[in-house]
């Protein structure tokens, strides 16, 4: 069992709209915990709904637990927080089910912008204090902001891994990396201090930006991690069919990402990205 904490929109494949079909597709229960309810994302400008406060999270993980629930938890899914209450809450929650299952991982998805910060100062504060979790995927612009390290070649995107390894983050997947060395290339970078690899994928230019993409992409790197243990296949998969749902959306002139365009299933993957190791 997954419990994935994130947002829900009515509209569109944002949050836990983009994460729970990919995992139950790979056969996961998906046990879905919504930190707001919006009718679509906030990128169209306009939404209406409601941001849900810290208390109803916490009672929604705890009402899951009285039942005898968090023992078969085996993962826990986190993405956006929208302040530093919802993120001590989160991290409450944590703790709660690794006490009931000491071998849960725990990926958080430390969602705070792209090429500028759209959460509030105390969220990247928490972040950068308080980031304890077994795995962690952020983006290249996040991974900047909580390591203060520029990444602008591989040694530095090694440099800001060890530094998140150095606060007992097992595993680092840093995803939307552009340096020189690949250029005209997204990559994914992924390390357990132990080996590094990057993951060359390719870049889609849409005419509205596509939304979603790193909630896909950090639920399928858990969902194939959890299956084969392997860092450097769950990062080359996870990147193979985010890329093919970003073809598909491409091509079929959608505003939305088209998660439910794919199976994700290991048996069908062809020309997969190619894996380098660093």
């Amino acid at each position: 069992m997954i419990l994935s904490i994130q947002s829900h929109v009515s509209y569109g494949y944002v949050g836990n709209k983009a994460a729970v079909f990919p995992l139950q597709s790979l056969g996961f229960d998906v046990v879905p915990v919504n930190t707001v309810q919006f009718s679509n994302h906030t990128g169209y400008g306009k939404w209406r709904g409601e941001v849900f406060s810290a208390e109803h999270i916490m009672d929604i993980a705890k009402g899951i637990e009285d039942i005898g629930q968090a023992r078969k938890c085996t993962a826990i899914l986190s993405g956006y927080m929208g302040s530093r209450e919802i993120c001590e809450t989160v991290q409450e929650i944590v703790k709660r089910y690794k006490s009931a299952n000491s071998s849960l991982l725990y990926l958080c998805d430390p969602v705070m912008g792209g090429k500028t910060c759209f959460v509030k100062p105390e969220v990247v504060d928490f972040f950068k204090e308080n980031l304890l979790a077994d795995v962690i995927t952020p983006n290249q612009y996040e991974a900047e902001l909580l390591s203060n390290v520029k990444i602008d070649a591989v040694k530095s995107l090694k440099i800001a891994a060890n530094y998140f390894h150095e606060k007992k983050i097992k595993i680092v997947a840093i995803t939307g990396v552009s340096i020189p060395e690949f250029p005209d290339e997204l990559c994914v970078f992924v390390s357990d201090a132990q080996d590094q690899y990057i993951v060359k994928a390719k870049e889609y230019n849409f005419s509205t930006p596509i939304n979603g993409t790193g909630d896909l992409l950090a639920a399928l790197f858990l969902g194939y991690y959890l299956k084969i243990k392997e860092i450097a296949k769950a990062a080359q998969y996870s990147a193979y069919f985010t890329q093919k749902v970003l073809k598909n959306t491409f091509n079929m002139d959608e505003t939305e990402l088209q998660v439910l365009s794919e199976k994700y299933q290991i048996e069908t993957v062809d020309n997969a990205p190619e894996l380098v190791r660093v």
